[in-house]
């Protein structure tokens, strides 16, 4: 019998904590696929970096939606993987040991191949 392929998607972030809208709303978005077993990677980029520092999501919260802590705290409960842009972190001089638990510091070609293997990305 042919074994059940599991669905992919990945959300590349480009919007940090100055933008808690933009930065909120994939995190809403991959939650959702999470239950419903999706498999999901999120990527920060550019100055979403910023949101994997420890302590930084505490302080991000856009009206009407879950504040990002809460979102970041169901992401990997369910699962999520969380890439961070190895580039960027080290441009605004940040360490892997400023990053919180879960987030994975990765290269271009990571992302490639997470790319490919996905059934969709989606850029915010």
């Amino acid at each position: 019998m042919a074994e059940e392929q599991t669905e992919k998607i990945m959300y590349i972030v480009t919007y940090g904590p100055d933008s808690p809208e933009k930065a909120s709303l994939p995190f809403v978005l991959a939650n959702a696929a999470l239950a419903m077993d999706v498999e999901v990677t999120v990527l920060l980029q550019g100055t979403a970096v910023l949101l994997a520092r420890k302590g930084m999501v505490e302080h991000v919260v856009a009206g009407g939606l879950a504040p990002l802590k809460d979102m970041f705290k169901d992401f990997f409960e369910f699962g999520g993987k969380m890439w961070i842009c190895g580039p960027c972190i080290k441009h605004r001089e940040i360490s892997e040991g400023d990053l919180i638990d879960g987030a994975e510091v990765v290269a271009g070609g990571a992302v490639i191949t997470e790319v490919l293997a996905a059934n969709a990305v989606l850029n915010y």
